[in-house]
């Protein structure tokens, strides 16, 4: 049985010897054996799962508790339960292609929106009536406000009053926060569509600016999650792979 030391393996898969040990620490690998040096003595089974596990946290996809998932899977993995590991990644595929679905449709849905051309006349509501009509929270609202997602016009006693125009707006915002687009992409969008009504939505929402100060992983949430759909379809091969070799 071919055997590998702590530099071998980080050589191999192409990581710091400290990952190595960190991966061990937080149960993403089988625990090691130990030489009488307590040296730590690693198998190709070791060397299978480090590669199961880089696959999995390749693309980060946080959202709805899918990050979790792909650690219990990697766990479960570890311990040596292959079966329990194809089922959590099937259920993480499944989730993952939800994901998609849910932020196409909010695409569509924007479309639809802008398609309608400006919005039809509506009298100014407060914040407390547009939370109501719209199911937003207050403190969404807020914070969408604060982010510069949306300026609100103020009445001479100061109070927030809402256009048709700005309920619209919300619509689109609530739309795509619905599908986990970043606060970040959906200000892209709308600053586009302000400058360019006719801008690509799916085009400005999945494209971060090269010099954005924060790029994460919801500004390319399409893009991320075909690659976690991919990646996904790859670790069930591997698993099945796995499951004959080391189960």
């Amino acid at each position: 049985m071919q055997t590998y030391r702590t530099a071998e393996v980080a050589k191999i898969i192409g990581i710091h010897p400290n990952t190595v040990r960190l991966y061990e620490k937080l149960k993403l690998i089988p625990e090691p054996a130990r030489e009488k040096n307590r040296y730590r003595v690693f198998t190709d089974a070791h060397i299978a799962q480090f590669r199961l596990a880089r696959l999995a946290f390749q693309v980060e996809v946080l959202q709805n508790g899918l990050r979790k998932k792909i650690v219990e899977m990697v766990q479960v993995s570890a311990q040596g339960n292959f079966g329990r590991a194809q089922e959590l990644t099937l259920e993480y595929l499944n989730q993952v292609r939800q994901e998609r679905r849910n932020a196409e449709e909010a695409i569509e849905i924007v479309r639809r929106l802008l398609d309608g051309g400006a919005a039809a006349f509506a009298p100014l509501q407060t914040r407390k009536e547009v939370s109501d009509c719209l199911g937003i929270s207050m403190d969404s609202l807020r914070n969408w406000e604060m982010n510069g997602l949306l300026t609100v016009r103020r009445k001479e006693n100061g109070y927030r009053v809402y256009s048709g125009e700005d309920v619209q707006r919300l619509k689109i915002i609530r739309a795509l926060r619905c599908a986990n687009y970043s606060l970040e992409a959906i200000l892209r969008l709308l600053r586009e569509l302000s400058a360019d009504p006719n801008t690509n939505i799916e085009t400005a929402l999945n494209t971060p600016r090269a010099d954005s100060d924060i790029i994460s992983a919801c500004d390319k949430l399409i893009l991320s999650l075909q690659e976690a759909e991919q990646n996904a379809l790859l670790m069930l091969e591997m698993l099945a792979g796995m499951k004959i070799q080391f189960g």
